[in-house]
């Protein structure tokens, strides 16, 4: 009864430490989001400047074709260095990966904000943006599967939590976008003060990054993740029993033998099933959007102001909410269990978003369209970011049950590898579709 005592964990007061579990998955895809949701900005961009160039030597317009390839360069680095981190954690320290992190999107982001002041040749801007992009989330995996074996160390919810705060990242940049196409400024001080927007977010991220260690609640699960449990053990020997169990040399030895990790193939061997699926899940969002969901226009072509706010409202936002809502759903219902053969069943049918949405109101007169209606493609897009949310938080949430607790946070980055290669699968696919409906 002392024991039991002893080992309860104190209160989450004011549920502090979910919040700001929260606010660092917020942190973790803002590099993400940011440059996903500013594709009207980019695109028009390297249009304008593209034109002018053109106009002077009379050459034709040059596609960039900026979406494909920002998704796939987002998320090669992404799948090298989450791979890298999935073996190589155990020689950095994970508040030196993190902070360190950190720090680098901020100055990245920084950079991006003054570029937009800055006049350039097309094509320099398009290979400094790649550049940018390629390195803001290189260091957006190392803090990812940082904090993902991190939050492994809480109980299930706390996961849950972490993949809504990624969810609302997504809300965050949308209405950030929103807020500069409305704004009466001109578009480069709109630009500026969307790319300010997330330097600041880095920097709140970062301070409740450093906070989680100081708070009683997130101290006991920390610690208790590096505690020795053959002392705790010994404690409750009576000094007689210690004295033969040790005399026989068993206690020790099976006590260290049990705390020893389990290696990376033996943990995979224990969650490969949610592993493939995740990667399933991301793979099919990927292929799609923005790539896709971005040239789907309104009906309401004579409505200007619409028009203007269509693709950030019906494509980003939308997605975004629903995709937190399917985040947050796991924390009132978990459905299929993890043991469930419906679950990969799940997951695979969310193959059928792919034609449906080819088949909105995409703009090219050769593609057969049958969802006209705004409404239809708001439908689908709910629909499709709903279950992306709900069935990635599951598959994220159930891996460390599956394992023992010592080896959660290599199950946590195993995960965040297998979640960023079924996004470069399907970044890597967009680039067909992509062509598919601008042939």
């Amino acid at each position: 009864m002392w024991n039991k005592e002893k080992q309860s964990p104190p209160a989450d007061r004011g549920h502090a430490v979910a919040i700001i579990i929260f606010l660092l998955g917020l942190g973790t895809l803002l590099p993400w989001n940011f440059f996903i949701t500013a594709s009207q900005y980019f695109n028009g961009r390297l249009m304008v400047a593209n034109a002018t160039s053109n106009a002077t030597s009379g050459g034709a317009t040059k596609d960039y074709n900026y979406d494909s390839w920002m998704a796939l360069l987002s998320q090669l680095p992404l799948l090298l260095f989450t791979l890298l981190n999935s073996f190589l954690y155990q020689w950095v320290k994970e508040r030196i990966r993190v902070a360190f992190s950190l720090i680098f999107i901020f100055l990245l982001f920084s950079l991006t904000a003054a570029l937009v002041e800055v006049n350039m040749q097309p094509d320099t801007f398009f290979s400094v943006t790649m550049a940018t992009v390629w390195f803001i989330n290189m260091f957006g995996a190392v803090l990812q599967s940082g904090l993902f074996g991190v939050v492994g160390l809480f109980p299930p919810r706390y996961s849950t939590l972490f993949m809504s705060g990624q969810g609302l990242a997504g809300i965050f940049a949308a209405i950030a976008m929103l807020c500069s196409i409305l704004s009466n400024a001109d578009r480069n001080s709109a630009a500026l003060g969307y790319f300010i927007t997330p330097c600041v977010a880095t920097l709140g991220t970062l301070l409740c990054y450093l906070l989680l260690p100081h708070l009683e609640f997130a101290r006991f699960y920390l610690n208790r993740s590096r505690s020795d449990k053959v002392d705790t053990s010994k404690e409750l020997l009576s000094s007689t029993e210690k004295k033969d169990l040790e005399a026989k040399g068993k206690f020790v030895g099976e006590s260290e033998e049990s705390q020893e990790r389990s290696s990376v193939l033996a943990v995979f061997k224990k969650i490969w099933m949610m592993a493939l699926c995740v990667t399933c899940v991301f793979a099919v969002t990927l292929s799609v959007f923005p790539v896709i969901t971005v040239r789907v226009q309104t009906v309401y072509k004579d409505n200007e102001a619409w028009k203007q706010v269509f693709t950030c409202v019906c494509c980003f936002i939308v997605f975004n909410t629903m995709d937190l809502v399917g985040r947050s759903a796991p924390s009132l219902v978990q459905w299929p269990s993890k043991e469930s053969r419906l679950f990969p069943v799940a997951v695979l049918s969310r193959l059928v978003f792919i034609p449906l949405l080819m088949l909105c109101n995409v703009e090219n007169p050769r593609l057969t369209v049958l969802f006209t209606h705004d409404c239809a493609f708001v439908t689908i897009m709910a629909l499709f970011s709903f279950s992306n949310g709900y069935l990635a938080s599951l598959c994220m949430a159930y891996a460390p049950q599956l394992v023992r607790y010592k080896d959660c946070e290599t199950a946590g980055s195993l995960m965040t590898f297998f979640l960023v290669l079924g996004l470069a699968v399907g970044a890597s696919f967009s680039f067909l579709l992509g062509k598919l409906v601008t042939a």
